[in-house]
């Protein structure tokens, strides 16, 4: 396990460290060892995280801003940056999210909130990578309207009793637990909802069916049926009532993981199109000198960078205490069609070959359409964004 401490002056512009470098080169042969490697297997069904997850815990790497106490490595948001700025580099991007989901959607309300009690029996097994968590929001007919949930909590005696539906649910089928939000009293609107650790072992809880998806193919994603499930009360996430807020917070996490990511997505791509057009021999010279491509890519990487200023200056800013939601809005916009234009452009620049399947450049262009749409649609972002500047959204 890596551990690294960070010292730093808020009032600078932020440099990464040595630190920051030796902890990039341990993710990077993470991803190069043991994921890179077997993404084509996995594509085909899906990866086991109860196999790879236990070794991405042996660098830290699920608990990377936890506490030590909880087999974290108590470091600060900056690694967590780095960690999944690197975790784009993966041939699938399904493996990234699903690790995305483990470390900044299913556990931050958990470990910000959480009693003690609960941290040591949900949080740190999903640290060591022994469980495997999901985040449950979405239903059948609430994607982005979080307010219009319907899985309710009715409360009895010292149990939950649940009752509901979720849809798109990252690692469902293989999660031991998942942070589920669900109506616990009839209030409408945003009021009312709370956050609930439900084990999957629980009776009445079932993987209804795996969902056939467009691309992120490694990654099971599933719809899951709640029949009366029990839950102890004492897995409260928090206070009953204010889930609705809470997972608001964690879905601002979520979004920075997916403008991080996003660079390292953008950035591999770019690099192996760069490598490819100065082989490709098109008209008699190689297709790199000619200048609308070279221009091009040279555009892209120019948005690219600007991007990660953006990222490091959020990450700056989380640190600072300060709030972040319009600095995530605004990352996770931009990230979601700027590695929609470095895929399509990537895959133009391969021509004929880019569209077929056993070029990497087709699962790219699969895999990142999602960007636009999971975790807050571009519509969303844009919304939150116009209300931030006092437009009727």
């Amino acid at each position: 396990m890596l551990v690294f401490f960070l010292g730093r002056s808020y009032g600078d512009a932020m440099r990464l460290t040595q630190d920051h470098e030796d902890f990039r080169a341990g993710v990077r042969r993470f991803v190069d060892r043991d994921v890179n490697p077997h993404v084509d297997e996995w594509e085909k069904s899906h990866f086991p995280a109860h196999e790879l997850f236990p070794k991405a815990a042996e660098l830290g790497l699920l608990g990377i801003e936890y506490e030590p106490e909880y087999g974290g490595l108590g470091a600060d948001h900056s690694f967590t940056m780095i960690a999944a700025e690197e975790y784009g580099r993966m041939h699938s991007a399904g493996i990234s999210m699903a690790l995305g989901v483990q470390t900044m959607m299913a556990t931050p309300s958990l470990a910000e909130l959480g009693t003690p009690e609960q941290k040591k029996q949900f949080l740190a097994p999903a640290i060591a990578g022994e469980a495997v968590a999901a985040i449950g929001v979405t239903e059948p007919d609430t994607g982005s309207d979080v307010a219009r949930l319907r899985t309710r909590a009715r409360r009895d005696g010292d149990d939950w009793v649940i009752t509901g539906r979720k849809m798109y649910i990252t690692n469902g089928s293989q999660a031991d637990w998942i942070c589920l939000l669900a109506r616990t009293s009839d209030e409408g609107g945003y009021r009312g909802m709370s956050q609930i650790i439900l084990p999957t072992k629980s009776e009445g809880f079932s993987v209804s069916r795996l969902l056939d998806k467009m691309g992120n193919r490694s990654s099971d994603t599933a719809e899951l049926v709640l029949d009366e499930v029990r839950v102890p009360v004492a897995n409260t996430i928090g206070e009953v009532g204010r889930g609705f807020q809470q997972q608001m917070k964690q879905f601002v996490i979520e979004r920075m993981f997916a403008a991080y990511s996003a660079i390292g997505q953008c950035n591999h791509a770019l690099e192996r199109t760069r490598e490819y057009i100065a082989q490709r021999t098109v008209f008699g010279k190689p297709l790199a000198e000619r200048q609308y491509v070279a221009f091009r890519l040279t555009e892209l990487q120019a948005k690219v960078d600007l991007l990660r200023s953006h990222n490091l200056q959020t990450c700056e800013t989380l640190l600072a205490g300060e709030d972040i939601t319009r600095m995530a809005s605004i990352g996770k916009l931009t990230a979601g069609r700027l590695v929609r234009e470095v895929a399509d452009t990537c895959m133009q620049f391969h021509g004929g070959m880019g569209y077929i399947e056993e070029t990497w450049t087709a699962r790219f262009m699969r895999d990142t359409r999602l960007g636009s749409i999971g975790g807050g649609a571009d519509e969303v972002m844009l919304q939150v964004l116009a209300r931030l500047d006092g437009l009727p959204a």
